[in-house]
């Protein structure tokens, strides 16, 4: 059996964020991945202008963005063929006015090489946690697949919307209800000037083309418990209707060979209405898990991580009890998460709802779509919600006192 102030179960945005800020702090921190390496495909690759500025704080950004990636500075969608300019960045308040379209697994080598200038941090992967430890109603420590127990002073849970924690710990779950599920598949394409990331919008079909340079990052959209049906008219049926919503895409659909080549989303909104018990906290898409409309999800995950760091990493550097502080952790994050929460809800509701159930003859931009097109001003409404969120973290926790910044 092994100690650590602080076990971090969950090597994605969340955790990996979280365990460099409270081992900047000076906590012992110890950060489990079940995963051998960060390399999984169909993953969220956008890292918001709110996340670029949280590493331009730590003044982290430059080498941030000195990894692979593509700035996106406007959002667009093609909608009946025409296109509509949704966001426009170029005006937000931040050095870095653009999403950065970058490979999650660069992102997450990034920040976990970072974390590891601080001795207070480790990172083990292929550690996989299947069970919390608990004495006289306080968590107490995690177990491991293999045996091991490790105890903590606190476990975060940032296992993802499947989290294995926020189960055994009993944390209540409201399911919102997400009317979609999402086919991911990759498609070759020529390196073009500029990112081309789009959402297609087609009667009965919707895709969201993400712009990975010499690949196009496909999500099909279509209404939840649909996969059955599409995978059973055949991978031609599929491919077809994949080149009828972008013609150009034609000589591209051949690559998806077999069903083998599209893996299955199961699109998941919900919210725990408590993030934590003493000795455990939930974070990220443990505590809301998000719809992939937006693309916010990983950046609402990485804003948990600052604010739990902000309220929590000080007192724990100190060797202070924070029990009775976890809870504010969920209170300064619950208005954000609402809020997205419901704005994803009225997409799915009012554009892609009409969108996949409408025919040949029916579909056109929804009226504030073409508002936003037609006064560019407007443009910079929604690059705030998705550029910035709500209520936007700053890095308030704590560096280590006597210590030096290690270099790079």
């Amino acid at each position: 059996m092994s100690h650590s102030q602080l076990v971090i179960v969950g090597g994605g945005p969340a955790g990996m964020v979280a365990g460099l800020l409270f081992a900047r702090a000076g906590v012992q921190t110890l950060v489990l991945e079940k995963h051998s390496d960060f390399l999984r495909d169909f993953r969220g690759d956008t890292v918001h202008p709110s996340t670029i500025a949280l590493f331009d704080e730590l003044g982290l950004a430059d080498e941030l963005l000195a990894r692979e990636h593509d700035p996106v500075s406007d959002v667009s969608a093609r909608i009946a063929g025409k296109s509509y300019t949704v966001a426009d960045f170029s005006h937000l308040p931040v050095r870095h006015r653009f999403i950065a379209m970058m490979p999650q697994w660069h992102f997450l080598d990034f920040v976990s090489s970072v974390a590891r200038r601080w001795p207070a941090f480790a990172v083990r992967m292929g550690a996989e946690v299947i069970g919390l430890t608990e004495a006289d109603g306080r968590i107490t420590g995690v177990q491991l697949r293999d045996g091991e127990t490790i105890t903590a002073d606190l476990v975060i849970a940032a296992d993802g919307r499947g989290s294995i924690l926020r189960d055994a710990a009993g944390l209540p779950l409201e399911d919102l209800g997400a009317p979609i599920d999402v086919f991911w598949f990759r498609l070759p394409k020529a390196k073009l000037p500029g990112n081309q990331t789009m959402g297609l919008f087609a009667p009965g079909t919707v895709i969201a083309m993400i712009d990975r340079g010499d690949y196009w990052q496909c999500a099909f959209v279509f209404a939840k418990g649909g996969a059955g049906k599409i995978r059973a008219d055949g991978i031609e049926a599929f491919r077809k209707r994949v080149a009828r919503v972008m013609p150009e895409l034609a000589d591209s659909v051949s690559a998806i060979a077999s069903w083998d080549d599209v893996k299955l989303l199961s699109v998941s909104l919900d919210r725990l209405t408590r993030w934590s018990r003493p000795g455990l906290l939930a974070i990220g898409d443990a505590a809301h898990a998000m719809s992939p409309v937006g693309g916010v999800g990983i950046n609402l995950a990485v804003q948990d991580a600052v604010a739990a760091a902000n309220i929590l990493a000080g007192p724990m550097a100190e060797g202070q009890g924070v029990d009775a502080l976890l809870d504010k952790v969920r209170k300064r994050r619950m208005l954000p998460t609402r809020i997205i929460q419901g704005l994803q809800r009225i997409a799915h509701e009012r554009i892609l709802g009409p969108a996949l159930t409408a025919d040949v003859t029916d579909l056109t931009a929804p009226w504030q779509l073409k508002l936003l097109n037609g006064f560019p001003l407007l443009q910079r409404i929604p690059a705030r919600l998705l550029g910035l969120g709500v209520r936007r973290e700053n890095i308030r926790s704590p560096e280590a006192a006597g210590r030096e910044r290690p270099a790079g």
